[in-house]
């Protein structure tokens, strides 16, 4: 048997295909034993001896996997990490992890209980865009920051038949990229005291929300976050990726990290080029200067480096429980306060 941390994959549409299978296998310490899906035939094609198996008690049956990562449509994440954590799994949820705080509370007493991690596949901490920007306003160079704004825009304006759009429980683009631009925005600034939003569907004949306009309010400073399907200008949008003003001056990053697409077209981790990001980041010093540097690239593998390090050390893990909970609650609260017209604040 090769060595690494036996893991078993639930699902393998557009999730598990292009994102998990690659990330995982990208990283020596962890071994894709098998994946629960119809798709025999795209299970073989990707060699290495992985097994396909129907479903997921298949994989929970299996003494040998010690880590489940879910990778189904977003209403069934908490059920199915539920189940596996009741197995005695370790288990990774795609986003969002639940579809509400008190599911994600569930879910974080349940791994407590059984003494399994659980973590949530925020691949995105790991994108040369927020790497570069982080970095930047951890090094203080443009002061304390006071107006950050962070935009997931694409440009789909056609209606497809899938579920994401469908109008059911956690379809969506807010539920789809809002767990990435929040969990970045705890990652910079914590919890925010308050959330306003207005979220709609805005294309003819939508049934599920592509627009997200998300304000988080902290006592010294205002974070925007924006996801779209509404927004010309290719995948990148047509706005900033990121925008952050300080008291020293402000960072621009135009261009979204280019880990996905490359991930779709078949690169890999360790392939030449993978994670490289021609767009710089641009500091402006608020008289006039402008200085553009070259960003570092992209590593999304790294998230599954380290949920492998807490399996194998009991090291932290890549997203704290805490932080896991945050992001549940702005999601939650983001919703509400589009829904009721109002302010939210955070208890």
């Amino acid at each position: 048997m090769k060595a690494g941390i036996a893991t078993g994959l639930v699902g393998y549409g557009m999730a598990g295909r292009v994102f998990h299978v690659p990330l995982i296998r990208a990283v020596p310490a962890l071994h894709l034993a098998a994946i629960a899906t119809s798709r025999a035939d795209e299970v073989a094609a990707l060699g290495g001896h992985i097994a396909c198996v129907p479903d997921i008690e298949a994989l929970l049956a299996d003494p040998a996997i010690e880590l489940i990562v879910i990778a189904t449509p977003s209403a069934t994440h908490a059920s199915l990490a539920m189940r596996a954590l009741a197995a005695g799994k370790h288990v990774v949820v795609d986003k969002p992890m639940a579809l509400s705080l008190a599911e994600a509370r569930e879910l974080v007493e349940a791994a407590k209980a059984a003494d399994r991690r659980l973590f949530a596949f925020h691949n995105r901490r790991w994108d040369s865009c927020f790497m570069a920007v982080r970095a930047a306003i951890e090094a203080g160079e443009i002061g304390r920051v006071t107006h950050f704004e962070s935009h997931f825009d694409r440009f789909r304006p056609q209606l497809r038949d899938r579920w994401r759009e469908d109008g059911g429980p956690g379809s969506g683009v807010w539920y789809d990229l809002g767990p990435h631009l929040v969990d970045q925005a705890v990652v910079l600034f914590g919890r925010p005291q308050a959330v306003s939003a207005d979220i709609a569907a805005l294309r003819q004949g939508g049934r599920a929300d592509d627009f997200a306009h998300v304000l988080l309010h902290y006592p010294d400073r205002r974070v925007v976050l924006q996801a779209s399907l509404n927004v010309p200008g290719g995948d990148a949008g047509g706005s900033p990726r990121f925008f952050v003003a300080g008291e020293s001056g402000a960072i621009e990053k135009r261009q979204l990290d280019p880990q996905e697409a490359q991930l779709v077209a078949g690169l890999r981790p360790g392939d030449a080029g993978w994670g490289v990001d021609a767009d710089p980041l641009v500091l402006l010093d608020g008289v006039g200067g402008r200085q553009a540097r070259a960003v570092a690239p992209g590593t999304q593998q790294r998230f599954y480096a380290e949920v492998a390090r807490a399996l194998i050390d009991g090291s932290a893990a890549p997203n704290a429980p805490s932080e896991l909970l945050i992001v549940a609650e702005v999601i939650e609260a983001a919703f509400r306060s589009a829904r009721e017209g109002r302010v939210i604040r955070l208890d």
